[in-house]
């Protein structure tokens, strides 16, 4: 066997290193309940692998299913196209779902009537809770020509669909189908968002019953898909429908049975389905902080402390993932805050001719401690963005006050006035003759 020559092994390690680069964040797991579901659905799948994901299918319950080996996660993303699966096979569970999400792997989850318990209680660790089996959305108002007789089949409206373009994209020509259970979000959970919700007509039931009970979700309470962007940016997506996704969902034509409604010739669960892709797999709405400077007027260099009342620039470079590359954000609401305790200083940033940067002059207050620059940017559909530089800022020295202050005059006029009249006193104590002692002194 000849040797490999030293420079042959590091021209593969940098191009090995190279491939991981470009693959990173684009190796997926699928899970599915049957693989018909893989035809069924291939135009979504097409979708992913035309944009570079690595997508492994393996069967929900398949024994030797793992997310983690050796410690390390086997995949960024986790799609679960298996609505009636009772529980996984290998190690993964509600847990290792969970923990999945905590160290910032990101999920995609279809469901149906027949939705599983194994996904609803990840449903419900997530802020999502599903309605019960063989329960599905009812709207006797908005369904379309093609439904079966149980108003299931709904059409819903982009006035139904979250106003964010990096979520749902910004196809808004053609109204979605949709097919599945009902929803509804934590009210304790700021981090869940509505993405597509119900009419103020529809509900939650089992269509082959009769309604002897309230409904689970009523109205526009009802979620048809929501999602959840945990603290650590990591996303969560749960469409009650794997209809949603469907190949004839993608290309089936849409007609309200309402009299005199329009109709359109295709659908527009594939733009959404895609926008739902980019989003939830972090191909959208991705920002981060490239670069960040300080210093006073007049300098270039940060000093190692300032002094209170300095004027002070702060330069700021956010940049924001488009097309898989990093891009100057745009954003024209980007806030910073001086902050101690409490901020001191709360402004807008400007941008500068070129669109590079974020900048802002201040004037520090009159105030000396440890500080901080801070930037919280909270925004639909992007990542939370945070920033904190700390600084010290110190009180003047005995040199830098002002050796006469306006508002002092009336303490400089008396005490200059005790000063003469102290001098007055003292010539006139001294000089001063008593008239009595001269005579005194004069018989003497």
């Amino acid at each position: 066997m000849t040797k490999m020559a030293p420079s042959m092994f590091v021209i593969l390690g940098v191009l090995f290193s190279a491939t991981s680069v470009l693959s990173g964040g684009k190796k997926t797991l699928v899970l599915l309940e049957n693989l018909a579901t893989k035809d069924t659905h291939s135009v979504f799948f097409s979708d992913l692998t035309e944009r570079g994901f690595q997508l492994t299918f393996k069967m929900a319950d398949d024994p030797n299913l793992a997310l983690v080996k050796y410690g390390e996660y086997l995949y960024e993303n986790l799609i679960i196209f298996a609505p009636s699966v009772e529980e996984f096979g290998g190690t993964i569970d509600v847990a290792s779902l969970s923990s999945f999400v905590d160290q910032g792997g990101n999920i995609l989850v279809a469901a149906s009537s027949q939705v599983g318990d194994i996904l609803r209680e990840f449903a419900m660790e997530v802020g999502i809770e599903p309605d019960e089996r063989d329960t599905s959305v009812i709207d006797h108002m908005n369904y379309d020509t093609k439904d079966r007789g149980e108003h299931t089949r709904l059409v819903v409206d982009q006035s139904n669909i979250i106003s964010s373009s990096l979520i749902v994209g910004d196809d808004t020509n053609s109204p979605v189908l949709y097919n599945g259970l009902g929803l509804l979000a934590d009210p304790d959970n700021p981090l869940v968002l509505e993405i597509m919700t119900g009419y103020t007509t529809s509900y939650s039931y089992n269509p082959s019953q009769a309604i002897t009970e309230y409904p689970h979700a009523v109205g526009k309470s009802t979620l048809l898909i929501a999602g959840l962007q945990a603290r650590n940016n990591a996303r969560v997506v749960f469409c009650g429908s794997i209809d949603f996704f469907s190949n004839a969902f993608f290309a089936s034509s849409v007609q309200k049975a309402q009299k005199g409604s329009k109709g359109y010739p295709l659908s527009g669960n594939r733009a959404m389905a895609r926008a739902l892709g980019q989003w939830v797999f972090k191909e959208k709405g991705i920002l981060r902080v490239s670069g960040v400077r300080h210093h006073k007027e007049g300098q270039e260099e940060a000093p190692a402390s300032y002094t209170v009342k300095d004027m002070v620039y702060y330069y700021i470079n956010i940049e924001e993932l488009v097309g898989g590359e990093w891009v100057p954000y745009t954003g024209t609401d980007v806030q910073m805050e001086f902050v101690r305790i409490d901020p001191f200083v709360r402004t807008y940033l400007n941008k500068t001719r070129d669109g590079k940067l974020y900048y802002i002059l201040f004037q520090l207050p009159d105030v000396y401690g440890v500080f901080q620059f801070k930037v919280d940017y909270n925004r639909l559909g992007y990542t939370h963005l945070f920033s904190s530089t700390q600084v010290s800022v110190r009180p003047f020295e005995h040199t830098q006050y002002q050796r006469f202050i306006t508002s002092a005059y009336p303490y400089y006029l008396s005490a200059f006035s005790m000063m003469i009249g102290v001098a007055l006193f003292s010539c006139v104590f001294l000089h001063y003759r008593d008239p009595d002692t001269d005579k005194k002194k004069k018989r003497d």
